[in-house]
């Protein structure tokens, strides 16, 4: 830091400069014509050694002076614009491979819908409770228009859409927290599962019995809500008398203790949400340390919910439904945001066999099949999105979850790829269909080379390159 220096001595047009401890400066008052503290005139440096200065003082400024017996004052740096603000950690299990199961009280249809969601006969449709037992799985294909166009331009010898995950549970009943009708091991198994499909019977058949006695969507959504809750309520509880349990002595200050308290206070507050509030778990905004001691408990209530409300035939058709207002204001005051898709099982039973033509045509008159948007909503609910590779031997959609960067998304392929991962050559689906060709895209600039940071956007194209 530069000092002010002291001007001990002057001489006719000259002046020599010498410095004081004190950094002060000060002009002799002996020398004719100068006021004491009058500035010098030159604007420079100087060295311990005094320095002669010529020159008149008619036309003055300060000058600073070096000096290393006095601290040096540090200038602040100005102050960093605020940091961005934290990732938001996702509620469930942190896979590319997840699940989503068919929840609902017995005889609603879930097992029908199952079936024709898959295309297949597993699920144990029947006019009698508890007609399945064992979980049926089945993946299905997810409807992209963009894998379409994709296969349409290579006209790959291979086509392989992305795919959902989804598992046919047996009905719950009012009781199964507790373990009535095999509430046990069917709650086990909506566990397993990381989003849930709720079908909800919203229509009248004296020939398909009601395990309650007769249609009402708001008392079976409240049956439904309310075991996963109390059985939420159950693993906390236990989780948090195990945690209590080996964590007595937590006395010292130590960061490990320290971590053991701040899990057993957000235990405590899961238990609250659950069991004084009667809230589902996903409804709340965790922060990130909380989120991963949620995902630990895989709660019920945690779960993405995505309700059916199978409808008849008739209903589906004018769109008019006596009970859809009050299950969606149901929804809305309970679980706000939580989407609704009305369906019918009973028209897609009889959609199921027609061509693309009949069913183009059945869509006409208003019978068109809810069955791609339920499993578009479904991919979507469990933060699940997409990338492509391209080309003549293969077209195929890799699913991967939101917020995966590159090299975890190329591992979705081969583990090397991952391990060994140089880079990416990204281009957006976008500007490949602007474009039309690949060619077209890297002449405009459009393909990018991306590294370990970034973070795959749902319909990026990829292509890996790889140490060897």
């Amino acid at each position: 830091m530069s000092l002010v220096g002291t001007v001990t001595r002057l001489r006719p047009h000259s002046a020599w400069l010498s410095r004081s401890l004190t950094g002060s400066a000060h002009i002799d008052s002996t020398s004719s014509n100068l006021r004491p503290s009058q500035p010098i005139c030159q604007s420079r440096r100087f060295d311990r050694t005094s320095t002669p200065i010529s020159g008149s003082f008619a036309h003055c400024r300060s000058v600073s002076v070096s000096s290393p017996l006095r601290k040096k004052k540090i200038r602040m740096p100005p102050k960093k614009a605020a940091a961005a603000a934290e990732k938001k950690i996702l509620l469930g299990r942190p896979s590319n491979n997840l699940k989503i199961g068919i929840v609902g009280l017995p005889n609603v249809g879930k097992s029908s819908f199952f079936n024709v969601l898959s295309n297949t006969d597993l699920g144990k449709a029947a006019n009698f409770p508890y007609a399945t037992i064992n979980p049926e799985e089945a993946r299905i294909p997810v409807p992209d228009a963009r894998f379409e166009w994709l296969c349409d331009l290579y006209k790959p010898a291979s086509k392989v859409p992305a795919f959902l995950t989804c598992i046919d549970i047996a009905g719950l009943t009012a009781g199964a927290s507790t373990g009535a009708g095999l509430g046990n091991s069917f709650l086990s198994h909506v566990r397993a599962v990381d989003g849930i499909f709720q079908v909800i019977r919203a229509f009248d058949d004296a020939e398909v019995i009601h395990v309650e006695g007769d249609v009402d969507p708001i008392r079976d959504m409240e049956i439904i809500k309310e075991e996963l809750r109390l059985k939420d309520e159950d693993w906390v509880e236990k989780a948090l008398a195990n945690l209590k349990k080996t964590t007595r002595a937590l006395n010292s200050s130590s960061l490990a203790d320290k971590a053991k308290r701040e899990e057993i206070a957000t235990v405590e507050k899961i238990l609250k949400v659950v069991k004084e509030d009667k809230k589902d778990v996903r409804k709340i905004d965790w922060n990130n340390k909380e989120v991963e001691i949620v995902n630990e408990l895989q709660l019920l209530t945690a779960k993405p919910v995505i309700y059916l409300v199978n409808l008849s035939e008739k209903d589906f058709i004018r769109k008019k439904n006596r009970w859809l207002p009050k299950i969606k204001a149901w929804i809305d005051e309970n679980n706000p945001g939580d989407p609704l898709i009305p369906f019918s099982v009973a028209m897609e039973e009889r959609l199921q066999p027609m061509n693309d033509d009949e069913k183009a045509e059945e869509a006409k008159s208003g019978a068109a099949s809810a069955l791609g948007k339920i499993t578009t909503a479904g991919y979507a609910g469990l933060h699940l999105i997409r990338y492509f590779t391209c080309g003549p031997d293969e077209v195929r959609a890799w699913t991967i979850r939101q917020g995966t960067k590159a090299p975890a998304a190329a591992g979705v392929i081969h583990s090397d790829f991952e391990n060994k991962f140089v880079c990416g050559e990204i281009m957006a689906y976008d500007d490949l269909k602007e474009y039309g060709s690949e060619a077209n895209v890297k002449a405009a600039g459009k393909l990018r080379q991306q590294g370990k940071p970034y973070e795959m956007i749902d319909g990026d194209i990829a292509y890996w390159k790889s140490g060897a």
